[in-house]
């Protein structure tokens, strides 16, 4: 196998390759917002002004512990520079450059090679800098602790009976939901009170008030 052959078959393999990573990514990559509008499964169907944080409740007897909202971490920062759009981009580069530099040049077979793998990995670079910068500047990675209503703050919205079922506002991912929601001890909760979710089933809230909550912990 000749140089300009090994090159040729490197340009060929990248450039094809390229162009199939291109068509398959073009379903996730982000259209500018007036071209459509991303829309959450998760979006609440009453929305209120309430934002709240994030709170962990470590048990009944233990009360409340204000916590940090998780989020996720920036897509872009955990790729590798060596993924697949950079070896393919600098395979495309780095045999389109050999072949060129040895089928129409007299120059040396090793000063073609290093020029070659320079414009290659110049090629790899500027792909790798357009996936970080651009294409996933704001990708993020999906934290389950992010979607998990239990430990949650919120707000009556509909006063819940005694052993009745109520309505709460809380805010989620930047997100403003309702759910319904039962006293967990099955006491009436006025509307506007804070409360704390300690379990979700059957797409049902069970909360306490979170002044209890704070009283009990300030008893510990």
């Amino acid at each position: 196998m000749t140089w300009a052959t090994f090159y040729l078959i490197c340009f060929v393999v990248g450039v094809v390759f390229s162009l199939l990573s291109v068509v398959g990514s073009l379903g996730r990559l982000h259209l500018p917002a007036h071209w459509h509008v991303h829309l959450p499964h998760f979006l609440g169907h009453h929305a209120g002004p309430l934002h709240a944080p994030h709170v962990h409740v470590a048990g009944a007897a233990h009360g409340a512990q204000v916590g940090a909202v998780h989020h996720g971490a920036p897509g872009g920062s955990d790729i590798s520079f060596f993924n697949v759009s950079s070896m393919m981009a600098f395979l495309a580069w780095f045999g389109g450059t050999g072949y060129l530099l040895t089928r129409y040049s007299d120059l040396w077979t090793l000063a073609a090679f290093g020029l070659s793998l320079l414009s290659g990995l110049a090629a790899a670079t500027v792909v790798f800098l357009f996936l970080v910068k651009v294409l996933l500047a704001h990708e993020t990675q999906l934290d389950p602790a992010d979607f998990d209503l239990v430990g949650m703050l919120g707000k009556v919205n509909v006063t819940i009976r005694a052993g009745g079922t109520g309505e709460i506002l809380f805010s989620q991912g930047g997100t403003r939901r309702s759910a319904g929601a039962r006293s967990e001890n099955g006491s009436e909760i006025q509307k506007g009170v804070e409360v704390v979710i300690t379990r979700y089933e059957k797409g049902i809230a069970y909360v306490r008030r979170w002044d209890e909550m704070t009283e009990e912990d300030g008893r510990q």
